[in-house]
């Protein structure tokens, strides 16, 4: 028996996704466009849950995201850090919670050599390569990953697979989860970062930002341990920093799409459950929205 994979019939034919029944609804935006235009930002709010992002925004104290629309209810792709993380790269964002078939799912980013089909979706953007990041260097962004978590600290054989990833990838302990700052420090690197690019230079930027993961229960004052209250109080705090990054790089680098979402949630005693990395509903609905700086 040959040890080479031999193409077959059934590869040449592509996978039909969707019946006639299945019509996509019109994209909310349309990533040809996008891409080569703009900057593009992927900012994962790391471990947020979708009941507190909602609770929060209708309580008005995250004034910053709820600028620029409702979070949008979704599956979370994985329920840690590590699957959810290889699913986004790979171009599939959170979808909606109440999907019922992949047709129910908008792709912005199109992995065009995995068997969906030839044809990229209206309003996607298709990239060949085995990240969006690979497919975006092509097309001449340069891509860097500012890390939290420690699945992107580099100081790991684990650690070190997702910043690989990337042209260009910064962490520093100041970034890390146990440090009260961290956003502000991730903020503040990023500010004199991009001061000296030029902005023909387009940039993919991920920033994963741990704040909002445990522990989180010193941004609420006289707080012992973690609660869903800590985890709230950290979102305000995680506002504020966006609101800083998001004034300076409109100012500095001009047009910019943002896709701001969470990997997954975490449990504080439902169900008796603690944390994630298991599956229960709070684990699994995560909160996510697009838009233009």
């Amino acid at each position: 028996m040959s040890d080479c994979i031999e193409k077959t019939a059934a590869d040449e034919v592509p996978l039909r996704l969707f019946s006639p029944a299945q019509e996509r609804k019109a994209p909310s935006v349309d990533m040809a466009q996008v891409v080569g235009a703009s900057d593009i930002l992927l900012i994962c709010l790391d471990t947020l849950r979708y009941d507190v992002a909602a609770q929060e925004e209708a309580a008005g104290t995250t004034p910053v995201l709820n600028q620029y629309g409702p979070w949008e209810k979704c599956q979370a792709l994985g329920n840690f850090t590590w699957p959810s993380h290889h699913a986004m790269f790979a171009g599939f964002l959170p979808c909606r919670w109440d999907a019922k078939n992949v047709a129910d799912r908008e792709l912005l980013f199109f992995p065009s050599s995995i068997g969906l089909g030839k044809k990229a979706p209206k309003g996607a953007y298709g990239f060949s390569g085995s990240t969006i990041m690979e497919g975006l260097a092509k097309d001449g962004y340069e891509t860097w990953c500012v890390g939290g978590v420690a699945f992107f600290d580099k100081r790991s054989d684990l650690g070190k697979v997702f910043p690989s990833y990337f042209q260009k990838s910064y962490w520093n302990p100041s970034f890390a989860c146990p440090v009260k700052d961290s956003a502000k420090h991730q903020v503040d690197f990023l500010l004199k970062k991009i001061s000296g690019i030029p902005s023909d230079k387009k940039i993919f930027l991920y920033l994963n930002i741990d704040a909002i993961h445990y522990p989180n229960y010193f941004y609420l004052e006289g707080a012992s341990h973690d609660t869903a209250e800590s985890h709230a109080a950290a979102l305000r705090y995680v506002d504020g920093e966006l609101g800083r990054l998001f004034a300076a790089w409109k100012k500095q680098r001009g047009s910019t799409f943002v896709i701001c979402c969470s990997d997954h949630g975490t449990c504080y005693g439902e169900d008796g459950c603690q944390f994630h990395g298991f599956n229960h509903p709070i684990v699994n609905t995560v909160p996510y929205k697009h838009f233009f700086l």
